[in-house]
């Protein structure tokens, strides 16, 4: 099995462990547990799904991120959707986005990071996601626009969790976020414990937070709080003149450690980016373990690496997941090494550059640069004659079938989760769903675009 292979089917395992850890951490609040029993049982039978589309030679990611918009009531320093992903153009219409899930839905898709902008200030998004119940949304807010309506719909949709953004210190968040935005999400925090709503933070690691953010105080004041996910992800620098706030490689390795011990100590989840991704063996770009999708319908390797091949107001999204630019980096013998707690897709963006340079001489479609160019930096001299043609390969999960198809129905059949209690073992068999959707993907019948 190479290496690549192996990342993936890390990250398939990581899913199903963290939602038979949650359960188990929310055995004693029947209203969460049965919550995540069901969450669990969903994420089995999306990977019955992806498992068919393999079996036809069709790669599908079990997660993605889409940046739902790219409109924000906050203007935070060194946010990279500012720099890397604002544009003009129309974003994709609710009509599209509605046909987008049921699409991410019967590919098996099952957990998606909604990102923004603000994604609040997306018309109509809770409605949307009531409509597809089958995806676990992780919907990452400011809090902003969390009001008593907002939270009351969130109550009706445990699949949907809201992780609001946090710095630290008030200090930390209001000089990053703007004045007044500690004390919003902390307001929202109390109002969203009182209403049983499962919910986390997210945190961007720097060299001047990271002492507090990761400390155990931190986090157990937070999970009096109510607050039972933290998500962490490295600082990167893609405003100039940042670089300063980048994590040093011994808080890198520091912070794996800790990692460790409080996945063992403290009732709660953790996520973090990349050292997550570290220790499951690389990058999970480009559809290994995820793709990025942004507001106007590009679909990207991920939110560090804006360029694209592929618009899902023109195609499908499986067509998009496989196209040459994502095929050329899951396939490449380019080692996307992630050690230094850096992106590897950013700090290789001339290489990409130059794959979706290389597909355009091939007479593919024409590349899609999403971010501003003089943002980022043009290619170096002679890059793109120095990659591997592209042309039409073997799906990556195509080698080794009969190791890779006996290991991952070992993953489903561990999915039968058995959750401790004081007295003993209270064993909740899971019924498997026998129903796979592996219909034909949908492709947008016209390219419409802006709110519906």
């Amino acid at each position: 099995m190479s290496d690549a292979q192996n990342t993936e089917l890390a990250f398939e395992t990581s899913i199903f462990d963290t939602l038979k850890l949650a359960a188990r951490i929310l055995f004693y609040d029947p209203r969460f547990a049965i919550r995540a029993l069901k969450l669990l049982r969903r994420q089995q039978k999306a990977a019955k799904v992806r498992s068919a589309h393999k079996a036809k030679g069709t790669h599908v990611p079990p997660f993605s991120i889409f940046s739902i918009t790219g409109k924000c009531n906050l203007s935070c320093l060194g946010c990279y959707a500012n720099v890397l992903h604002r544009s003009d153009r129309p974003e994709l219409s609710n009509e599209r986005i509605r046909q987008l899930l049921g699409e991410a839905r019967d590919l098996g898709v099952s957990i998606m990071l909604i990102a923004g902008g603000e994604p609040l200030l997306r018309e109509g998004l809770l409605d949307l996601t009531a409509e597809t119940p089958e995806i676990l949304f992780l919907l990452f807010t400011n809090a902003k626009l969390l009001d008593d309506a907002a939270i009351a719909k969130l109550k009706a949709q445990p699949h949907v969790v809201p992780v609001l953004s946090l710095e630290g210190s008030e200090a930390q968040t209001d000089a990053r976020r703007g004045s007044g935005c500690h004390a919003t999400v902390l307001d929202a925090m109390k109002r969203l414990k009182a209403q049983h709503v499962f919910f986390g933070t997210s945190t961007t690691l720097t060299s001047e937070n990271y002492d507090l953010t990761t400390s155990r105080s931190h986090l157990k004041d937070l999970l009096k709080r109510g607050c039972r996910l933290f998500y962490y992800i490295n600082y990167i620098p893609v405003e100039p003149g940042t670089e300063h706030l980048e994590l040093p490689a011994d808080r890198v390795d520091h912070f794996l450690g800790l990692l460790t011990g409080y996945r063992k100590t403290l009732p709660c989840l953790f996520i973090a980016f990349p050292q997550d991704e570290i220790a499951m063996g690389g990058c999970l770009a480009a559809g290994r373990g995820f793709v990025h999708i942004n507001a106007y319908g590009d679909v990207e390797p991920c939110p560090f690496s804006p360029y694209s091949d592929r618009n899902l107001s023109e195609v499908s999204l499986l067509e998009a997941i496989n196209s040459p630019l994502m095929r050329s980096i899951r396939e490449s013998d380019v080692k996307l090494d992630e050690t230094d707690g850096r992106c590897a897709l950013w700090k290789r963006r001339e290489w990409v550059q130059g794959l979706l340079a290389k597909g355009e001489q091939l007479g593919e479609k024409a590349p899609i640069l999403t971010a501003s160019p003089g943002r980022l930096e043009q290619p170096e001299q002679g890059l793109l004659a120095k990659g591997e043609q592209l042309g039409e390969k073997a799906p990556i999960l195509s080698a080794s079938p009969g190791r890779l198809e006996q290991t991952e129905q070992g993953l489903l059949a561990d999915s039968k989760l058995a959750v401790d209690s004081d007295s003993g073992k209270a064993a909740h068999e899971l019924a498997s769903d026998t129903a796979v959707n592996t219909a034909e993907p949908v492709v947008p019948k016209s390219a419409s675009s802006g709110d519906a």
